[in-house]
């Protein structure tokens, strides 16, 4: 029992840990308006601030993964938190955009060591048939940071400026490091991990991880489903709802926190249907981001700007969009060995983070070119966002081609045969319904009754 507690409290203090990380990532989300006054910031310049904290955040993903492997989850995380901490006193005191720019590069460097740190506890602490849902859930519990960056934040910045504002961020990053060192273990007493032991057996690990399907399949799978809902909540959806959309500010607050929590709502759903239906992940990775293209799809093409209910469609389909991406980590976890997860993780994290930055600085990018640089109109964002479908395709099709490629292995090592997913599915109702027959037998009637 103590060690149920003990596992229960660790989780605790990650989750809280990576909440303030994604706070720290977004807190430039519902800024747009307030940065370009305070830098005198165009779209691109203000894209650049986003693309480069998302860029440094990717960029560190494999190298991140083979400290952690080394150092494990404790160190890092709390090494992440106190770099953000500086990142965010940096921009509360930057006065122009290269001080702003170096600032959110600090944030993307404390950012990077979180989330993978926090993923790889889950393994260590929990049974592995509780994984796939708790991995979901850390996921989604994290993203209330985005929930304070969207609404607290603004009425921090209208109440007590930008200093103090980006102050107080900063002060919350050194709570996160005083609650990490209290309450936080690597692992269980005696859980043996074995690190590589030097430069030669880190370049194995990482070539391992890499040259494994599953691993670049859960890359992927990353690429193609976040994208879309990360640069709405970080950059983009505020100046969409309220220059391309006409909604109050306020409104437009609140529909960036429906999809934070819609995702909230929907991940422990993706985590229990990914254990129950282990070799079915890619079908839900189809259906998040083929529902995220026919929404986007909807909103574009409507004339003029879309009725409401639309948009609140589109912010509800875009919830699925962080839960999905995790389905990539699930993917990296069930193919690679406890001693290179970390490595395989980073690898994984790596694609969402370079499809969204793509994202946010080829809308910002087209805006400038479109627009006279302020005011953004219905038309422009619709040039603008039309971006992401080259991105879904090019995704989909390495899904398709990574996937072939571990069912191949599969077949040919396991002697694994995936039937369409069709017949799956009748198969597992029909067993489904025979144990049901088995449990109550009274529930059969005769062919004459």
């Amino acid at each position: 029992m103590v060690a149920v507690r003990r596992a229960w409290t660790v989780w605790t203090v990650a989750v809280v840990a990576y909440a303030v990380a994604v706070f720290d990532r977004s807190s430039l989300s519902v800024a747009g308006p307030a940065a370009q006054e305070r830098f005198g910031a165009s779209a691109a310049e203000l894209s650049l601030l986003a693309v480069l904290q998302l860029a440094v955040y990717a960029a560190l993903q494999i190298p991140v993964g083979l400290l952690l492997d080394r150092w494990g989850s404790r160190r890092m995380i709390v090494a992440g938190a106190l770099v953000m901490g500086v990142g965010q006193v940096a921009l509360a005191l930057a006065g122009g955009i290269p001080a702003a720019v170096a600032a959110r590069v600090l944030v993307g460097v404390g950012d990077a060591m979180t989330f993978i740190s926090v993923l790889r506890l889950i393994p260590l602490w929990f049974a592995p048939r509780r994984v796939p849902v708790l991995t979901q859930v850390t996921g989604m519990l994290g993203q209330l940071g985005q929930v304070a960056a969207a609404v607290p934040l603004v009425a921090l910045l209208d109440g007590v400026g930008w200093t103090n504002a980006y102050l107080g961020v900063a002060a919350v990053s050194v709570v996160v490091v005083a609650v990490v060192l209290a309450g936080l273990r690597d692992a269980p007493a005696g859980t043996l991990v074995a690190p590589p032991r030097g430069l030669g057996d880190v370049r194995r690990e990482l070539r391992a991880a890499w040259s494994e399907p599953g691993t670049r399949l859960g890359l992927w799978t990353h690429f193609v489903t976040p994208f879309s809902g990360l640069a709405f909540v970080m950059l983009w959806g505020y100046p969409f709802l309220v220059s391309g959309q006409g909604l109050a500010p306020g409104t437009a607050g609140v529909l960036l926190s429906v999809v934070v929590l819609v995702s909230v709502a929907v991940g422990p759903v993706l985590g229990g249907l990914t254990g129950q239906w282990p070799l079915r992940r890619s079908a839900l990775v189809f259906a998040i981001a083929g529902s995220s293209a026919a929404a986007w799809t909807a909103v574009l093409l409507w004339p003029g700007t879309a009725p409401f209910w639309l948009l609140v469609t589109l912010v509800v389909v875009l919830g699925g969009n962080g839960p999905g991406s995790l389905i990539g980590f699930d993917y990296a976890r069930t193919t690679n060995p406890a001693g290179r997860l970390g490595s395989a993780n980073g690898i994984v994290n790596v694609g969402g983070f370079v499809s969204g930055l793509l994202t946010i600085l080829a809308v910002g990018a087209v805006l400038d070119v479109v627009s006279d640089g302020v005011d953004y109109t219905t038309g422009d964002f619709r040039l603008a966002f039309a971006v992401q479908y080259p991105l879904w395709v090019i995704g989909l099709l390495g899904v398709v081609r990574r996937r072939r490629e571990l069912r191949r292995r599969m077949r040919e090592r396991d002697g694994i045969v995936i039937d369409p997913l069709h017949r799956a599915v009748r198969r597992r109702f029909a067993r489904r319904a025979v144990r049901r027959t088995l449990r109550d037998p009274g529930r059969v009637r005769h062919p004459k009754e």
